[in-house]
């Protein structure tokens, strides 16, 4: 299922992990199958032993790198352009690349909810559920994580502009 794939994907960020964590994450679903039955929301139940399962790997392998948010201010490595015609094709890469690394850079609590919500597309109530929190809990998070990659990208805006008009 793609659900498991790509919450094990947001969390360990190589595909072949992701790829690892998801077979493990079906193994323990039919280990646990007599459980099923008893389970409200079984898409909340498999998205929460698919994050468990990457956050455990994630753990284990220590992979899991956090990027200060003072570190996201550096320029990308290799950005140049190659000619007029891949500027769009590049900027929307850049674009994606940036916002890639300021989400990797935000802390846990607050990257999870945002992974979960925004790019798993999960409602409030299966965040909260997959991650022990509450929803009051999950709306903050997520609130906090924007305001921050709001003001983030506005600096890498303001900075971009002034060394193109300086």
């Amino acid at each position: 299922m793609r659900l498991v794939y790509r919450i094990a994907y947001a969390v360990l960020r190589r595909h072949h992990d992701a790829e690892d964590a998801t077979q493990e994450t079906f193994v323990r679903v039919l280990r646990y199958s007599r459980r099923l039955v008893a389970v409200e929301d079984p898409k909340t139940w498999l998205a929460r032993i698919a994050w468990r399962v990457a956050v455990d790997r994630s753990k284990q392998h220590a992979r899991k790198r956090e990027i200060s948010l003072e570190d996201s201010d550096k320029p990308f490595e290799g950005m140049a352009c190659a000619d007029a015609l891949a500027d769009a094709t590049l900027q929307g890469a850049q674009i994606g690349a940036v916002l890639e690394k300021l989400i990797a850079a935000l802390p846990q609590k607050l990257r999870e909810p945002l992974i979960l919500s925004t790019i798993e597309e999960m409602s409030l109530r299966e965040v909260a559920s997959t991650l022990k929190i509450n929803e009051a809990a999950v709306r903050s998070r997520i609130f906090r994580a924007r305001q921050i990659l709001r003001a983030k990208l506005a600096a890498r805006r303001q900075e971009s502009g002034g060394q193109e008009n300086g």
